[in-house]
């Protein structure tokens, strides 16, 4: 039986090797799909106005309008690219991401995103500053945010110069830094020209393709196999040099701490990623965020158990040998198992679905950390309020191209890497600098400005130094560095350490520092967060 599976794996493999991509289609597809967008990101751009229509659309949306925004936002590079590619190499270890990111959502759900909004407010900064002092808690949280959609960034970027390397046939560091620094320029217009009204359409439009090819694939896959999930099991144990590991624990984190920090990070980040939150700001009630929230949960647990049968269909199909040697490494698992399975039209069709993904997630972060930079910084800080919404959102765009500009470099640099376990350090970010301190605002009236502050830094500043000192910056051939060896924090994901730091911190910021926080104020936030009362008349303004 063994021989016939590997024959049948070795088979499947070669047919596949066989086939030859189409560069010229691929890019038709994905020139068409650029240019549908584009257009409907101008269309959608003629009625920003305001700052609230440059970085809320309005709040014009609908609840099925935004949950599938939400899943589109959500549903990044790295639950298509990295997440398929972790499973089709790692195998259960690899699936870990998707249950992590979908429990990480309802973690999100339940404790922060209802809360978040009925503030009324832009940006993440507008409601951790609500009953603090303005301007030094605005900064950490600016800072943080920024911190967090970098970090973000760098996965989208490395799966974009994947994806478009495999379209064309580009290999070699050179070729795919050039497509990295074209890909960024073209996703920089889609956030210059549409905002967030063109960006959540986009979203929306994107969630409908990834969702429906996924289905598409996952039935194709599963048709092949007989329907039946044990054949495709035994397909892919045949085709993994690591035999039946890859349907156990412990193939990639033979570590237990290592696994656990990145649990932590995963399951806690969602609810600090200021990207998603911004997403609840789009709507114009309480009700229509709750009605969001039901199809956005629908949408990515949907999404995520297909993953499951794609990443084990890429094993089987396309051969973690392939994969990994293809132009993109891992993230390049998806695209070729759907020209296994369709040769070169589904090929690109998928590829321009997952670009679809890469430009959607993209577009939201850069406006995060515009609008958190132009309206938290700039505006709010740097001079205190006194600035038009034009002006505000005219510096806004400004940051975007000096944000384009980093996440190009920063996508150079990180080629090849996972972009799933690129995610998870900006999880490890978000949780760690952000998490402690929207909850401890949320739920604790003794909570202080310098708990706060202690916090942000704290948590942020630990995160990234248990970075710099892992395994993932140098020390392997796999570190974004290998050339040198620092590594001296053992784990890949800082979590562990840095999450739990940044909730001490508050804590004992709050306990030892002064207390001048007005009690008033603090029970005004916490009445609005849980029901909504006076954010209607926030959002009005």
């Amino acid at each position: 039986m063994n021989e016939w599976l590997t024959t049948v794996g070795s088979s499947i493999s070669a047919a596949v090797v066989e086939i030859e991509s189409n560069p010229i289609l691929n890019m038709s597809i994905f020139a068409a799909f650029v240019a549908v967008t584009m257009f409907i990101v101008v269309r959608a751009s003629r009625n920003n106005r305001s700052a609230a229509d440059y970085y809320a659309g309005g709040r014009s949306f609908t609840g099925p309008q935004n949950g599938f925004a939400i899943s589109g936002d959500y549903l990044s590079a790295a639950s298509f690219l990295g997440i398929v590619g972790a499973i089709a190499v790692n195998g259960y270890d690899g699936f870990l991401y998707s249950i992590g990111f979908l429990v990480a959502w309802l973690v999100a759900l339940l404790l922060v995103a209802e809360l978040m909004r009925n503030t009324g407010k832009f940006t993440m900064a507008d409601v951790l500053s609500f009953r603090l002092k303005q301007r030094p808690v605005r900064m950490a949280a600016a800072l943080t945010t920024l911190a967090v959609c970098f970090f973000y960034l760098l996965a989208q970027m490395a799966g974009a110069g994947a994806l478009v390397s495999l379209l064309m046939g580009i290999d070699g560091a050179v070729g795919q830094s050039v497509v990295i620094a074209v890909v960024g320029v073209v996703m920089v217009l889609y956030v210059l020209v549409g905002g967030m009204k063109g960006t959540t359409w986009v979203q929306i439009i994107k969630a409908f393709l990834l969702i429906g090819g996924a289905l598409v694939m996952t039935i194709w896959v599963l048709a092949m196999h007989g329907f039946s999930i044990n054949t495709l099991l035994e397909s892919a144990v045949a085709a993994s040099e690591h035999g039946d590991k890859i349907l156990g624990p412990g193939l990639q984190y033979s570590n237990p701490l290592d696994f656990l920090s990145l649990a932590l990070a995963l399951v806690l980040g969602t609810a600090g990623l200021p990207h998603v939150l911004m997403r609840f700001y789009t709507v114009p009630t309480a009700k229509e965020a709750r009605r969001s929230v039901v199809w956005a949960i629908w949408l990515i647990g949907l999404f995520y158990l297909l993953s499951l049968v794609l990443g084990y269909g890429a094993g089987a199909m396309v051969g973690p040998e392939r994969i990994l040697g293809a132009p993109g490494g891992v993230n390049s698992a998806a695209p070729l198992l759907a020209e296994a399975l369709g040769g070169p039209v589904l090929m690109g069709f998928i590829s321009a679905v997952a670009f679809a993904t890469i430009l959607a997630v993209v577009a939201g972060l850069t406006i995060t950390a515009s609008a958190s930079f132009a309206h938290d910084i700039y505006a709010n800080v740097i001079k205190k309020g006194k600035v038009s919404g034009k002006g505000e959102v005219r510096v806004a765009r400004m940051t975007t191209l000096v944000i384009g500009a980093l996440a190009i470099v920063g996508g150079i640099g990180v080629q090849n890497q996972n972009v799933a376990f690129l995610v998870a350090l900006a999880f490890a970010v978000a949780a760690s600098a952000n998490l402690p301190t929207i909850l401890y605002s949320l739920f604790w009236r003794g909570f202080t400005t310098t708990g706060a502050v202690m916090s942000m830094y704290g948590g942020l500043g630990s995160a990234l130094l248990l970075i710099v000192l892992s395994p993932v910056f140098s020390g392997t051939e796999t570190s974004v560095f290998a050339d040198i060896d620092i590594a001296v924090f053992p784990l890949s994901n800082p979590g562990i350490i840095s999450i739990p730091l940044g909730f001490l911190l508050g804590f004992l910021g709050s306990v030892l520092g002064r207390r001048k926080e007005d009690p008033r104020i603090a029970a005004e936030m916490e009445v609005r967060a849980l029901t909504g009362h006076g954010a209607e008349k926030e959002v009005e303004h």
